[in-house]
């Protein structure tokens, strides 16, 4: 059985960027949806209001327009370290996003995560049509995953490590063994138990008792 669960978030934790504001840049409302992002991520704005209203922006853009976009996606400076060692001491590790499907399934996969959980956007002859398809991945969302994982690998949510950085982040932090803060928000450095504030998550590695 795995002896630990690390939960991540995805855009400026997983990976360097912010998904949406990388769509946005390739439809021409990237100073508009910058600035929503950073509300919500500061907890100034309702995360489900925020998103409806950033992908709104996005209808018309194609599936070119996607992958030039999700081609500048970058992961953060020791993913591959952190997972690696998390599997190698029988732990799992996990994503959950306020983002989307579209930009980390493959990314998932190549990574080698255990889970993974997003919302989707929806496409219409071939373009986005600036909707998002069923219910929005909120804090509530990131919590309940958080709680269905910790089960699906038999582990009670104290064996739990939730690491992220935006206000919709907190509801799972809130629940967890280990709150972790990376390159935190306001909101995030106020509640997590510990901060990491070098853009480097095998820096997470001493906190799980896997490096010195």
């Amino acid at each position: 059985m795995p002896r630990f669960l690390v939960v991540l978030d995805v855009d400026s934790t997983l990976i360097e960027n912010e998904v949406i504001e990388l769509l946005a840049e390739q439809a021409g409302s990237l100073d508009a949806v910058a600035a929503i992002t950073s509300d919500a991520m500061n907890g100034r704005l309702d995360f489900e209001e925020s998103l409806r209203a950033r992908v709104a922006t996005l209808g018309g853009l194609t599936a070119k327009d996607v992958a030039t976009a999700f081609s500048r996606i970058r992961v953060t400076r020791g993913v591959p370290e952190l997972i690696e060692a998390v599997h190698a001491e029988g732990g799992s590790v996990g994503v959950v996003s306020g983002g989307f499907h579209e930009a980390i399934d493959d990314l998932a996969e190549e990574l080698g995560l255990d889970y993974w959980h997003a919302n989707r956007l929806e496409v219409v002859d071939g373009a986005l049509t600036g909707n998002v398809l069923g219910p929005v991945v909120d804090s509530a969302e990131k919590a309940s995953t958080l709680r269905r994982w910790a089960a699906d690998c038999g582990l009670d949510l104290q064996q739990t490590i939730a690491v992220g950085d935006g206000a919709n982040d907190l509801a799972m932090m809130a629940i967890c063994g280990l709150a972790v803060g990376f390159d935190a928000k306001a909101p995030v450095r106020d509640e997590a138990h510990v901060l990491i504030d070098e853009r480097d998550l095998s820096q997470l590695l001493p906190l799980l008792g896997l490096r010195g």
